[in-house]
Protein backbone atom coordinates (compact mmCIF):
# COMPACT_ATOMS: atom_id res chain seq x y z
CA UNK A 1 0.00 0.00 0.00
CA UNK A 2 1.36 3.38 -1.01
CA UNK A 3 2.49 5.60 1.91
CA UNK A 4 2.52 2.75 4.44
CA UNK A 5 6.25 3.12 5.22
CA UNK A 6 5.85 6.86 5.73
CA UNK A 7 2.90 6.31 8.06
CA UNK A 8 4.95 3.88 10.12
CA UNK A 9 7.80 6.38 10.30
CA UNK A 10 5.51 9.22 11.43
CA UNK A 11 3.88 7.15 14.16
CA UNK A 12 7.17 5.59 15.30
CA UNK A 13 8.65 9.06 15.80
CA UNK A 14 5.82 10.06 18.16
CA UNK A 15 6.51 8.75 21.69
CA UNK A 16 2.95 9.33 22.94
CA UNK A 17 1.37 7.51 20.01
CA UNK A 18 3.77 4.62 20.51
CA UNK A 19 2.77 4.45 24.20
CA UNK A 20 -0.85 4.24 23.05
CA UNK A 21 -0.09 1.39 20.66
CA UNK A 22 1.74 -0.57 23.37
CA UNK A 23 -1.09 0.00 25.86
CA UNK A 24 -3.73 -1.16 23.39
CA UNK A 25 -1.72 -4.24 22.44
CA UNK A 26 -1.59 -5.24 26.12
CA UNK A 27 -5.39 -5.63 26.07
CA UNK A 28 -4.98 -8.60 23.68
CA UNK A 29 -8.32 -7.94 21.98
CA UNK A 30 -9.47 -9.69 18.84
CA UNK A 31 -9.02 -7.71 15.60
CA UNK A 32 -8.07 -4.59 17.58
CA UNK A 33 -6.85 -1.31 16.06
CA UNK A 34 -6.42 2.36 16.93
CA UNK A 35 -7.89 4.64 14.31
CA UNK A 36 -9.59 7.84 13.24
CA UNK A 37 -8.00 11.07 14.52
CA UNK A 38 -5.15 9.18 16.17
CA UNK A 39 -3.80 8.39 12.70
CA UNK A 40 -5.27 11.24 10.66
CA UNK A 41 -4.06 14.07 12.90
CA UNK A 42 -0.55 12.62 13.18
CA UNK A 43 -0.22 12.58 9.39
CA UNK A 44 -1.84 15.96 8.79
CA UNK A 45 0.28 17.55 11.53
CA UNK A 46 3.38 16.08 9.87
CA UNK A 47 2.37 17.24 6.39
CA UNK A 48 1.69 20.74 7.67
CA UNK A 49 5.10 20.87 9.39
CA UNK A 50 3.64 20.97 12.90
CA UNK A 51 5.58 17.97 14.19
CA UNK A 52 4.22 15.64 16.88
CA UNK A 53 1.52 17.32 18.95
CA UNK A 54 -0.63 16.32 21.86
CA UNK A 55 -3.47 14.02 20.91
CA UNK A 56 -6.61 16.12 20.56
CA UNK A 57 -9.96 14.50 21.21
CA UNK A 58 -10.39 10.88 22.03
CA UNK A 59 -8.25 7.88 21.17
CA UNK A 60 -10.47 5.52 19.18
CA UNK A 61 -9.78 1.89 19.99
CA UNK A 62 -11.85 -0.40 17.79
CA UNK A 63 -12.02 -4.16 17.88
CA UNK A 64 -14.25 -6.97 16.69
CA UNK A 65 -15.55 -9.84 18.79
CA UNK A 66 -19.23 -10.91 18.61
CA UNK A 67 -18.90 -12.65 22.01
CA UNK A 68 -18.30 -9.38 23.90
CA UNK A 69 -21.04 -7.01 22.74
CA UNK A 70 -21.80 -5.63 26.19
CA UNK A 71 -21.08 -1.88 26.52
CA UNK A 72 -20.08 -2.51 30.14
CA UNK A 73 -17.14 -4.55 28.90
CA UNK A 74 -16.07 -1.59 26.78
CA UNK A 75 -16.15 0.60 29.89
CA UNK A 76 -13.98 -1.95 31.68
CA UNK A 77 -11.44 -1.83 28.84
CA UNK A 78 -11.53 1.96 28.81
CA UNK A 79 -10.73 1.94 32.53
CA UNK A 80 -7.79 -0.41 31.95
CA UNK A 81 -6.39 1.97 29.34
CA UNK A 82 -7.03 4.98 31.57
CA UNK A 83 -4.98 3.35 34.31
CA UNK A 84 -2.05 3.02 31.89
CA UNK A 85 -2.34 6.47 30.28
CA UNK A 86 -4.70 8.60 32.40
CA UNK A 87 -4.22 11.88 30.51
CA UNK A 88 -5.87 10.54 27.36
CA UNK A 89 -9.57 10.41 26.54
CA UNK A 90 -10.21 6.81 25.52
CA UNK A 91 -13.05 5.52 23.36
CA UNK A 92 -13.30 1.73 23.13
CA UNK A 93 -15.92 0.29 20.79
CA UNK A 94 -16.56 -3.29 19.72
CA UNK A 95 -17.39 -3.04 16.02
CA UNK A 96 -19.43 -6.25 16.28
CA UNK A 97 -22.22 -4.16 17.81
CA UNK A 98 -21.74 -0.72 16.23
CA UNK A 99 -23.85 -1.52 13.16
CA UNK A 100 -26.89 -1.26 15.46
CA UNK A 101 -26.08 2.33 16.41
CA UNK A 102 -25.23 3.27 12.83
CA UNK A 103 -28.22 1.63 11.13
CA UNK A 104 -26.04 -0.59 8.93
CA UNK A 105 -26.01 -4.30 8.20
CA UNK A 106 -23.80 -6.26 10.63
CA UNK A 107 -20.08 -5.81 10.12
CA UNK A 108 -17.86 -8.86 9.61
CA UNK A 109 -14.59 -7.43 10.94
CA UNK A 110 -13.02 -4.18 12.07
CA UNK A 111 -11.79 -3.48 8.55
CA UNK A 112 -15.31 -4.05 7.22
CA UNK A 113 -16.64 -1.60 9.84
CA UNK A 114 -14.17 1.06 8.66
CA UNK A 115 -15.98 1.08 5.31
CA UNK A 116 -18.86 2.77 7.15
CA UNK A 117 -16.84 5.53 8.80
CA UNK A 118 -17.47 9.11 7.57
CA UNK A 119 -14.20 10.12 5.86
CA UNK A 120 -11.73 8.14 3.78
CA UNK A 121 -8.82 9.78 5.62
CA UNK A 122 -10.31 8.71 8.96
CA UNK A 123 -11.14 5.11 8.00
CA UNK A 124 -7.68 3.85 8.90
CA UNK A 125 -6.50 1.68 11.75
CA UNK A 126 -3.05 0.86 13.11
CA UNK A 127 -1.71 -1.53 15.71
CA UNK A 128 1.53 -3.00 16.93
CA UNK A 129 2.18 -6.50 15.68
CA UNK A 130 4.09 -9.15 17.59
CA UNK A 131 7.43 -7.95 16.23
CA UNK A 132 6.66 -4.32 17.23
CA UNK A 133 6.00 -3.51 13.58
CA UNK A 134 3.11 -1.13 12.98
CA UNK A 135 0.39 -2.85 10.99
CA UNK A 136 -2.12 -0.85 8.94
CA UNK A 137 -5.65 -1.42 7.66
CA UNK A 138 -7.10 1.14 5.29
CA UNK A 139 -10.01 -0.08 3.15
CA UNK A 140 -9.89 3.13 1.08
CA UNK A 141 -6.09 3.23 0.98
CA UNK A 142 -3.83 5.98 2.29
CA UNK A 143 -3.80 8.28 -0.73
CA UNK A 144 -6.49 10.70 0.49
CA UNK A 145 -4.85 10.92 3.90
CA UNK A 146 -1.39 11.73 2.53
CA UNK A 147 -2.57 13.82 -0.39
CA UNK A 148 -4.61 16.00 1.99
CA UNK A 149 -7.99 15.16 0.50
CA UNK A 150 -10.97 15.31 2.81
CA UNK A 151 -13.81 13.35 1.23
CA UNK A 152 -16.74 11.29 2.47
CA UNK A 153 -16.74 7.52 2.20
CA UNK A 154 -19.37 6.09 -0.17
CA UNK A 155 -21.78 5.57 2.76
CA UNK A 156 -21.65 9.31 3.54
CA UNK A 157 -21.74 10.64 -0.03
CA UNK A 158 -25.53 10.88 -0.24
CA UNK A 159 -27.97 10.12 2.57
CA UNK A 160 -25.44 10.83 5.33
CA UNK A 161 -23.72 13.79 3.65
CA UNK A 162 -25.14 16.19 6.26
CA UNK A 163 -23.27 14.27 8.96
CA UNK A 164 -20.04 14.52 6.98
CA UNK A 165 -20.51 18.28 6.46
CA UNK A 166 -21.30 18.78 10.14
CA UNK A 167 -18.09 16.96 11.11
CA UNK A 168 -16.05 19.13 8.72
CA UNK A 169 -17.51 22.29 10.29
CA UNK A 170 -17.42 21.34 13.98
CA UNK A 171 -13.94 19.86 13.86
CA UNK A 172 -12.59 22.88 11.94
CA UNK A 173 -10.22 20.75 9.88
CA UNK A 174 -9.88 23.39 7.15
CA UNK A 175 -8.77 25.94 9.76
CA UNK A 176 -6.38 23.56 11.49
CA UNK A 177 -5.04 22.17 8.22
CA UNK A 178 -5.24 24.88 5.54
CA UNK A 179 -3.73 22.70 2.80
CA UNK A 180 -6.68 20.29 2.91
CA UNK A 181 -8.78 19.90 -0.21
CA UNK A 182 -12.43 19.39 0.60
CA UNK A 183 -13.96 17.02 -1.95
CA UNK A 184 -17.73 16.74 -1.71
CA UNK A 185 -19.91 15.12 -4.39
CA UNK A 186 -22.28 17.43 -6.20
Amino acid sequence: MRYEKLLRRILSADPVRMQVLYAVRRLKLSDCWVGAGFVRDAVWDHLHGYGPKNILGDVDVVWFDPQYCNPDYELHLKEQLSQQLPTLDWSVKNQARMHLRNGDNPYSSTENALLYWPETATAIGVRLGDEDCIEVIAPFGLNDLFELRLRPTPTFEREKLDIFNQRVNTRRWKERYPQLQLIVPT
